[in-house]
């Protein structure tokens, strides 16, 4: 539940074990779905250890990111919606101790605190409405 909406995300893929550490790239092709409300790009220690939630969010044309270590934080809104129903995208993401940087589709820049303050994640698992064609992490 957030803020009094239900979102119901089917799982797409996990990826664990691998090893995403402070200063890589990591770059994300994907399409959506037409009809797609939300996807999500989570990236932490495991399914409930999430330093960066990534959440496109179509219903209300935002991008919510949030981390969940024992519960959830603050959400952080990014105004910029470069996303499209049924539209491909590419994303890139890196990180240090203290943020992620997140290259949006069109080149726009974001940033989100990196809370946990670790230099390396393992796991990394997508939900929602989307097809991911590659994660090449470098």
């Amino acid at each position: 539940m957030v803020h009094g909406v239900v979102l119901l995300l089917s799982q797409v893929f996990t990826i664990k074990d691998m090893s995403f550490k402070a200063g890589m790239e990591m770059k994300i092709t994907g399409k959506t779905k037409p009809g797609c409300e939300a996807f999500s790009i989570n990236i932490g220690h495991d399914a409930d250890t999430v330093a960066l939630h990534f959440n496109p969010r179509f219903n209300s044309n935002v991008i919510v990111c949030n981390s969940n270590q024992g519960g959830w934080g603050d959400e952080h809104h990014e105004p910029c919606f470069p996303f499209q129903q049924g539209g491909e995208f590419k994303l890139s993401i890196t990180f240090n101790n203290d943020t992620f940087y997140i290259k949006l589709p069109e080149g726009t820049m974001m940033s989100f605190p990196n809370r946990f303050g670790d230099d390396v994640f393992k796991h990394v698992h997508v939900t929602g409405d989307v097809k991911i064609s590659s994660i090449k992490v470098n």
